[in-house]
């Protein structure tokens, strides 16, 4: 059976006891998580959410700028008011850089991709302390919203506050 077919059969059993079919489009607890895509991250389990109680928005690294499009829309136009970012120990992101990066898709794929900022990073409490900073500095995010970061021990499963 394929990794798909599994999906679907998981998909079955669930469907056949759905019961939230009529939660609203907002999210219920006015909160946009952004998290890393690692796979490691569960960030529902993690923080504690069910379906309808929170925007989660993952890409590499969790990163804010990769994020602000889903971030102002969720704040916008479903009415969050808080942000919590994301990242974790043990992170891919901090194995690369950008020009290594253009320099193996360029080899491997024989394509350019220098025009896409790939956004790694060397320092992981700094990463948080960057993404909350261009979310606070940003003229899209109103100074209202509560602006949080955390780092994700993949090691323990403990969220811990970075300021």
């Amino acid at each position: 059976m394929t990794v798909v077919q599994e999906f679907l059969q998981a998909n079955a059993a669930y469907a056949a006891n759905f019961q939230k079919g009529d939660l609203p489009l907002p999210p219920g607890r006015k909160v946009a998580v952004l998290a890393c895509m690692d796979a490691r991250l569960d960030p529902a389990r993690v923080l504690g959410l069910e379906e309808g109680d929170a925007h989660v928005i993952r890409n590499a690294g969790g990163r804010a700028a990769d994020a602000l499009r889903s971030l102002v829309i969720s704040e916008q136009l479903l009415g969050t008011n808080t942000i919590v970012i994301v990242h974790h120990t043990d992170c891919g992101m901090l194995t690369f850089t950008n020009e290594h990066i253009h320099t193996k898709i360029k080899q491997e794929l024989h394509a350019d991709a220098d025009h896409i900022a790939f956004l790694p990073f060397s320092d992981l409490e700094q990463s948080v302390r960057d993404d909350v900073a261009f979310l606070r500095n940003s003229s899209l995010i109103p100074q209202s919203i509560e602006i949080v970061g955390f780092i994700y021990d993949v090691k323990s499963g403990k969220l811990l506050p970075v300021s």
